[in-house]
This record gives structure tokens, sequence and C-alpha cells, in this order.
């Protein structure tokens, strides 16, 4: 890559969700907005090269994008309707902007509202604020472009529709708001971490290093909320052990027998100082939420210096506060998978079981038995659980593992 196309690769990174959240700011419009600032970076590839990158390449690229939208405007609009709408915006009331003044925290909390589903708020997520192409978005969720171009038109339709206000939540709003935001975080950061579709692939980097990109700029604009800096610690902590979770040959390695010289040990370090950060706060009156003790829990992990070192009583006591947050069944298997590796597997199965209805459709509710079962010694009650944990997922190399462990029993 040569100097100029690092430089539009780096800015892009840099100032994209800026440049659109400015954009969206002025002329109230994200196709506007959206448009102008990929005009915008089209002129800097053409012109770049031959006149070198500017002093200010951000400077530079919003204003060229401002000039694109407001060509585009006066494409769109007769005489009379600019007037009228100039005069509409010289009187219309101020919007109250929140606690925070910050366009990209606007542009955030447009896009992951809730009046959209899910799929859509993702979507127009890495989109508008990531700066990630269609094509990019549709591979990522495996479906085809113009279906992702379709889903990115209606939640912008339905934006415009609906009214929703471009702002950041008032202080009273702003807590399931900003838990809104964090809850499609993680969906991104989860479906990178361990791919759901049919592909071969079992970890995607480019949707952990992007949900990562992105939760760390909402812990930057927003320092001291809890949550938001557990998600960030949350994430860090779980993607530092990438290289070690995937063999050579695309085999999924579980926590135990990965090789922990292959950990990012400077992302432990960073998620390790957030978690001390969050337990300063609760020390002092703050109440932990559920991605801050998920963080604490891969604290105690990624602490130990191998996997017989596990502090497991710490980590049965984290769950402990989890399930009081979050009592839902992932949570209650997930405490007793710890309890297992604590007091036993017959103590953990004993806690599982009573999961099989809530849980029937979920393989690693099955996976968890299986291992219980064959550390009891109950092969054919394992295989069996197995079998129907292998039928439930979706991820080859999950798929792969979970055959393997069956031919063990």
């Amino acid at each position: 890559m040569n100097d100029v196309a690092h430089a539009l690769s780096r800015v892009h990174t840099e100032e994209w969700t800026r440049i659109v959240a400015a954009l969206t700011s002025r002329f109230g419009d994200l196709d506007i907005a959206e448009e102008a600032a990929s005009e915008a970076f089209a002129v800097a590839v053409e012109r770049w090269p031959d006149d070198g990158v500017p002093p200010k390449p951000g400077a530079w690229l919003t204003t060229t994008a401002t000039r694109k939208a407001i060509d585009r405007i006066r494409r769109e609009t007769t005489r009379d309707d600019r007037h009228k709408e100039a005069q509409m915006l010289l009187d219309a009331p101020s919007e109250p902007l929140g606690i925070v003044d910050d366009d990209r925290l606007r542009l955030i909390f447009t896009c992951c509202h809730p009046a959209l589903a899910m799929p859509a708020r993702v979507a127009l997520t890495l989109r508008m604020v990531g700066g990630l192409t269609v094509p990019e978005i549709a591979r990522a969720f495996l479906v085809e472009d113009a279906t992702m171009t379709r889903r990115i038109t209606r939640a912008k339709a339905k934006i415009k529709a609906a009214r929703i206000p471009y702002r950041v939540p008032s202080a009273q709003d702003l807590p399931p708001r900003i838990n809104g935001v964090l809850a499609v975080l993680y969906l991104v950061f989860n479906e990178g971490y361990l791919a759901s579709g049919p592909g071969v692939d079992a970890v995607r980097h480019d949707l952990t290093a992007e949900a990562i990109r992105l939760t760390r700029m909402v812990h930057h604009l927003l320092p001291d909320d809890g949550e938001a800096t557990g998600l960030l610690a949350l994430m860090l902590l779980s993607d530092a052990r990438r290289a070690a979770r995937v063999s050579s040959d695309g085999d999924l390695i579980p926590l135990p027998d990965q090789d922990r010289d292959l950990w990012d040990r400077a992302a432990i370090a960073e998620g390790h100082r957030l978690v001390r950060e969050r337990l300063l706060a609760v020390a002092t009156g703050a109440t932990p939420g559920r991605y801050q003790i998920h963080a604490a829990i891969n604290a105690v992990h990624t602490s130990a210096g191998n996997a017989a070192d596990t502090d497991w009583s710490q980590i049965v006591a984290l769950y402990d506060q989890l399930v009081r947050v979050d009592p839902s069944p992932i949570t209650v298997l997930n405490r007793a998978i710890a309890v297992a590796e604590l007091d036993g597997p017959d103590v953990g199965l004993a806690l599982v079981d009573p999961l099989a209805d809530s849980l029937a459709d979920y393989h690693l509710f099955h996976a968890t038995r299986a291992d219980l079962l064959r550390r009891l010694g109950r092969r054919e009650e394992s295989r069996t659980a197995y079998d129907r944990a292998v039928e439930l997922t979706d991820n080859a190399a999950e798929r792969t593992y979970l055959r393997r462990r069956r031919e063990t029993v």
C-alpha cells in the first residue's frame, strides 16, 4: 500500500463517523450525509495521488462532502421549496442536545433507535457509523448485497417517516438507550467471535475489530458509563485469545487447551486496567451491570498462568452476582459450568438438567450436558447429547469440534 492509499485508509477509519455525523446534523438527512461522504472520499481517491494529502485531511473531506450535499439539495429542490425550507430551519426551535453535545453520539443513538428492528440497527450502525460498505456488511451476515441495501434503505426511511430525533437522549432516558447501543455492538462482536453462519471461518476478525473500534468510540464519548467501559473490557479480554482459539487447520481450541503464550498481552493489560477502574467505582457505591461482571469473569480467566490455576471459586462468586443482574437461562448455564469445575460434574449436571425445556434448541446446552455426562462415564447419554449439539450449530468449525469430542467418548 503506497503512502496516499495508506493515508486514505487511515483517514477513512478516523474521520468517516465524524463527517457523516456532522453532515447529518447540518442537513438532517442520513441519505444525503452518506452519499456526500462517499463522494468526498471518491474525490480524494482521484485527486490526492496528484495533489498530495492535504495538511488537514479530515477538514478537507468535510468541506468537500458539505459541498456535495449542497449540490444535491440544489439539484433536487426548487427555488420556492428552498426558500420555505430555509425559513422553516430559521423558525424551528432548537432540539435539546442531551447530556453530551457530540454529533457522533447523536448518529450512534439514531442508528440504534429502539423503533428499528435489531437487524436494521446493526446494518445501519455498521454502514453509517462504521463506514463499512454494503457488500462488506452483506458478506458479514451472509445475505445478498441487494437484500442488505434494502434493509439499510428501509431503516433510513423509517427514521425519516417516524421523525426519529437526531439527538443524544436526556439523562433520564440515557441508561436504557445506552444498553440498546451496547447490545448492537455486542451482537456484532459475537458474530465475529464465533460466526453463526454456515461458512468455514470460525472467527471473523473484521467484525470483532470493528465492534471493538466502535465500542472504544462510545467509551471515549461516555467515559463515566460503567457498562460501556465493561463491554470494551469484555471485548478486549475475549479477543485477546483470538490467535490461540483456532488451530492452523481451522479447528477450535477450547480455553483449557489454548497456548497462552499466543494471547495478546497488550489487550489483556488494557482490559484488566478497565476492570480495575470499574472495581474501584463499585467499591465507592456504583452498581455493576452485566457487561462489567462478564469482563471481571474474563479477567479471572486471563489472569491464570494455566488452566489448572484458574480461580473457579471467584468465577462462581461473580456468576452469582451476574445471575442476580441477568437471570437468563444462558447465564444460569454458564454458572453451572463454573460450578462443575469447582465442585464436580455431578453437581454441575444437577444444575444443567433443569434448563432442558428453556434451552432445548441451544446447542451449547447440549454440548455442556455431553461433556458433563462424559466426565461421569455416562457414555451413551453423552454421545446422544453431542449428536443433538451438532444438529443445532451452523458454524462449521464448531460442528467439527463437537464431532471430534463425540468420537472420544
